[in-house]
């Protein structure tokens, strides 16, 4: 009675994506095996090389934000979403000019190392550890809503009803909700499979996963890119076909504006056949408009005119820029790489391969958006896991519609099964870095340097493994409560987090020798838990959970600030720093020209240190 259930699975699609996380698994079990010390475990030994950690630091840096919710949020909101892209490659310029290379000449394990040792100050690592973790869950919850959207989709035609429905008839059920894989069951599968990854190997054990994840997720989403270009018209055919829509402003009368949708309507029978936009989709001239659905809606739910948007648009659009920027500058879970590169010369190559290697993958999301909004167009009119954010997913199909699925092999199908695989790659490997983050400030910063400092190395590995499982399980029961927001709202409101906190905090104490802990813990604090605060009661709000529609829509800056808080937080953050800095300048550590020259002196002079020398010990 269970399998017969299956039988409307593509299996392309299932075997595909099936294919993907054996893979993964059987790679992290192998490198599992040779991960034996704490250094393994923590920062991989501290002996990746350039091309392996560029690629590893890629494959952990697209996460389903970038493999799917580019795509989903271009297809809703339009190019004000290309910010996202584009600022997510943007940030890396930031590593590279300003962190990365003194970041790993002080040669610490995690980000709060980096505070106690600038800072010398035991209370400081306490701090800095809730960060890891507030970022850390935040980040974590659209990878879950990719994992649930995708194996809601690979399982669309499961039909429970054949197994359940004598349970379900004595109590007058039809079984008709049980049509299709939960959303919540997609979630808690891979859950538990990328903590059981991350508790056997820690860092070392997704080092070359991830490698290797980079490199998948690139094939998945560049290979369909261009066969559907050569069967359903190129991009700039897209493109062109939503342009081909004039705004009403633009036609001086009834009639010009009836002869310009004839001259579309004559376009579109010679070119590309495009189904009719359902009413929730946003108009061709809004989409295409700068200032379009994304960056207004705040002011449209307010009901001003156009001209009147524009300001509030700007606004959101200047701290989403900030926020990306500076959150990429932030992220534990990507500046906890850098502690794997042999010296801080190899961590700025790394840096300057990971900016091409990410810049050349978000060239092809975009497309899928672009094309999803002209050839499915039905996506708008879903939400959730069913809505845009599978546009990715769903689209390579459309090739067997327009084939008539001529053939022996269904090209459609096995071109979403490779997008499939792309999506497990995709957040697999961004929650396995982001629980590896998590678990290593438990289990080195919490339980290794302020519980028990006498631990052993065997001991801190042995409690990685619990807190995997622990932080794993926090992470998914997470996941299943946010399958209504955006993947890629949610990740920009991570990085806000992330730039009001860890990155003043980062490019204040690398360049600043006047910062005193004190004003690097008021700043970091204040930036980093008003974003924190301000960015949980908009999602509250989105998700029904408080009633405050009628309040946004009565004080549309208000609604900007709380979701976009970048803007404001970021300076808060780092003037707070310099003012309170200065207040309590005679507490800058006595050896601060030692460390800014342990921090900047070139690698040649041999003034880089380990921080953290323990482990060498046991």
């Amino acid at each position: 009675m269970f399998f017969p259930m299956f039988a409307a699975v593509d299996p392309w699609i299932v075997s595909l994506s099936a294919l993907t996380v054996l893979v993964t698994v059987g790679m992290g079990f192998w490198a599992a095996g040779r991960a034996k010390s704490a250094s393994d475990f923590f920062v991989a030994g501290r002996g990746v090389s350039v091309g392996w950690n560029a690629s590893a630091i890629s494959g952990e840096y697209l996460s389903a934000a970038s493999f799917m919710g580019v795509a989903g949020m271009v297809m809703s909101s339009g190019y004000d979403a290309l910010w996202y892209p584009v600022c997510y490659a943007c940030g890396y310029l930031f590593l590279l000019l300003f962190i990365a290379g003194p970041l790993r000449r002080f040669g610490a394990y995690t980000i709060p190392d980096f505070a106690e040792g600038r800072y010398d100050s035991p209370l400081f690592r306490k701090i800095a550890v809730v960060f890891v973790l507030f970022i850390g869950f935040f980040y974590t919850m659209p990878q879950m809503k990719g994992a649930g959207t995708t194996l809601a989709y690979v399982f669309q035609e499961v039909d429970f009803r054949e197994t359940f429905l004598e349970t379900l008839a004595p109590h007058g059920a039809d079984g008709a909700a049980l049509k299709g894989f939960p959303y919540w069951a997609g979630v808690v599968v891979v859950g538990a499979v990328i903590t059981l990854n991350v508790a056997l190997g820690g860092m070392k054990g997704i080092t070359l996963v991830q490698a290797f994840q980079y490199w998948a997720k690139m094939f998945a989403i560049s290979v369909p890119v261009f066969v559907l270009m050569a069967v359903q018209g190129h991009y700039g055919q897209h493109l062109q076909a939503t342009q081909a829509h004039p705004p009403a402003a633009q036609v001086s009368s009834a009639e010009g504006l009836e002869s310009a949708q004839s001259l579309e309507s004559a376009r579109w029978a010679t070119t590309l056949k495009r189904a009719p936009l359902p009413p929730k989709a946003p108009g061709d001239s809004s989409w295409l408009n700068p200032f379009g659905p994304l960056t207004s809606k705040s002011a449209k739910a307010a009901h001003l005119s156009a001209d009147e948007s524009k300001p509030y648009a700007l606004l959101y659009t200047y701290s989403l820029i900030i926020a990306l920027v500076c959150g990429t500058a932030g992220l534990p879970h990507i500046l906890v790489r850098f502690y794997t590169n042999p010296d801080g010369a190899a961590a700025k190559r790394t840096t300057m391969w990971v900016m091409i290697l990410i810049g050349i993958f978000y060239v092809f999301p975009p497309v899928f958006g672009v094309m999803g909004r002209n050839l499915l167009p039905a996506l708008y009119e879903a939400t959730g896991a069913k809505g845009t954010d599978k546009i990715v997913l769903e689209l390579p199909k459309v090739i067997d519609a327009t084939t008539g699925g001529s053939g022996t092999i269904p090209w459609g199908s096995v071109l979403s099964g490779m997008t499939c695989a792309g999506a497990f790659a995709a957040f697999m490997s961004t929650f396995s870095g982001l629980l590896v983050s998590m678990t290593g400030a438990l289990a080195h910063d919490v339980y290794g340097r302020i519980l028990r400092p006498q631990s052993t190395a065997q001991e801190r590995m042995q409690m990685f493994k619990w807190c995997a499982v622990l932080l794993g399980a926090v992470s998914t029961v997470l996941g299943c409560f946010v399958e209504q927001l955006q993947i890629n709202f949610m990740v920009g409101q991570a990085f806000a987090i992330a730039a009001a906190s860890y990155f003043p905090l980062l490019f204040m104490s690398v360049w600043w020798r006047g910062m005193t802990m004190k004003g690097a813990a008021t700043g970091m604090l204040t930036g980093g838990v008003c974003a924190l605060l301000t960015v949980a009661l908009t999602n509250f709000s989105d998700l029904k959970w408080l009633p405050l529609g009628d309040f946004w829509a009565a004080h549309p800056l208000l609604r900007i600030l709380c979701e976009q808080p970048a803007i404001w937080c970021v300076p808060l953050a780092i003037g707070l720093m310099v003012l309170v800095s200065k207040a309590t300048a005679a507490t800058v550590p006595s050896d601060i020209r030692m460390k800014m020259l342990v921090l900047h002196a070139p690698e040649a002079l041999g003034l880089r240190q380990e921080y953290i020398r323990d482990h060498e010990g046991h």
